[in-house]
C-alpha cells in the first residue's frame, strides 16, 4: 500500500540521513531507502510485535532502535529516508509521532523516541556488553 498524491509527488523532497546504518549488516533488513518511491510513501502503520519473532528480526530491531538513538538522542527527526516497514514495528511504542494529526505518508512526518519506553523495551542495548 503506498500513499498516493500525484500533485504532491512531482516536486517531492526526501531528507536523508547522512551517517545512519542503510542496512543490518549480513541481513537484507533495510533500515534506509535511497530515493522517494514512485507510487508514493509507503504510509507508517503499527506492526504488533509477537513474542515468536525470529531472533534475526528482533536484531534487526535492536539495532534500528540503537541507531536511531545515537542519531538523534529524545530529539525530534523527520521520516526522510528512514525505511517505513522498520519505523513500524517501534511506532506508536518506542517512536511517537509529534505531529497532530500525524501524517503516515508525509516524508517530512516528525517523530521523536521515547527513550523510557525504549528502555524497557530494548534494555539490551543500554548494557556495556550490547554488540
Amino acid at each position: 500500500m503506498h500513499c498516493i498524491n500525484k500533485e504532491i509527488l512531482d516536486g517531492v523532497k526526501m531528507h536523508k540521513h547522512r551517517g545512519f546504518p542503510s542496512r543490518l549488516p549480513g541481513s537484507d533488513f533495510q533500515f534506509t531507502i535511497r530515493r522517494p518511491n514512485k507510487k508514493g510513501p509507503t504510509p507508517i502503520i503499527r506492526r504488533e510485535r509477537y513474542a515468536d519473532r525470529r531472533n534475526v528480526d528482533r536484531k534487526a530491531d535492536e539495532v534500528f532502535m540503537l541507531s536511531l538513538i545515537e542519531s538523534f538522542g529524545e530529539e525530534i527527526f523527520v521520516r526522510g529516508n528512514l525505511d517505513a516497514g522498520r519505523l513500524s514495528w517501534l511506532f506508536g511504542r518506542e517512536v511517537l509521532p509529534v505531529d497532530d494529526p500525524f501524517d503516515p505518508c508525509d516524508y517530512e512526518a516528525r517523530m521523536r523516541i521515547d527513550l523510557g519506553k525504549t528502555m524497557v523495551s530494548f534494555s539490551k542495548i543500554f548494557t556495556e556488553e550490547y554488540e
